[in-house]
């Protein structure tokens, strides 16, 4: 028997950063999005944001592959998005990901954090946001895809 706590916080953003995650869309995109958690044998636990990005807090059954989770993830749901929401034919996810592991001990503070973007991002940037994070983390970047 194996035992795991495999939480994530994935963040990605839209196409370009157009704003097009509307707040009508986001309780049904959330909705969608812990239903793939669930065939994934995972769980949504949180997801939220502006309109140019999106944050999850994910736990993931641990024989699914990160890098798969998402691919998946950002491919049914632009596919669900361009079915269910005509009015935005040109809505994409932007390529690219960044996501970090989650101790137990600090969970909580990451679902908090995730369920305050609208008010978060009042004062701060999705690239200011992201520059933080990845500093947090001691993750390296370079700065070309940072700012596009």
């Amino acid at each position: 028997m194996s035992y795991t706590s495999l939480h994530y916080h994935i963040v990605f953003s839209t196409k370009a950063r157009k704003p097009l995650l509307k707040p009508d869309i986001l309780p049904r995109l959330t909705s969608y999005l812990g239903g793939i958690a669930r065939e994934k044998q995972g769980r949504l636990i949180a997801a939220n944001g502006p309109p140019d990005h999106f944050h999850l807090v994910v736990l993931l059954h641990p024989k699914t592959a990160l890098a798969d989770f998402i691919r998946i993830l950002k491919t049914n749901t632009s596919r669900w998005i361009h079915q269910t929401f005509p009015e935005i034919p040109d809505f994409a996810w932007q390529d690219g990901y960044s996501a970090f592991t989650i101790s137990y001990s600090d969970l909580s503070q990451v679902i908090r954090y995730v369920e305050e973007q609208q008010k978060h991002h009042k004062t701060l940037s999705f690239q200011e946001e992201l520059v933080a994070l990845l500093k947090r983390h001691k993750i390296e970047y370079d700065e070309r895809y940072i700012m596009k």
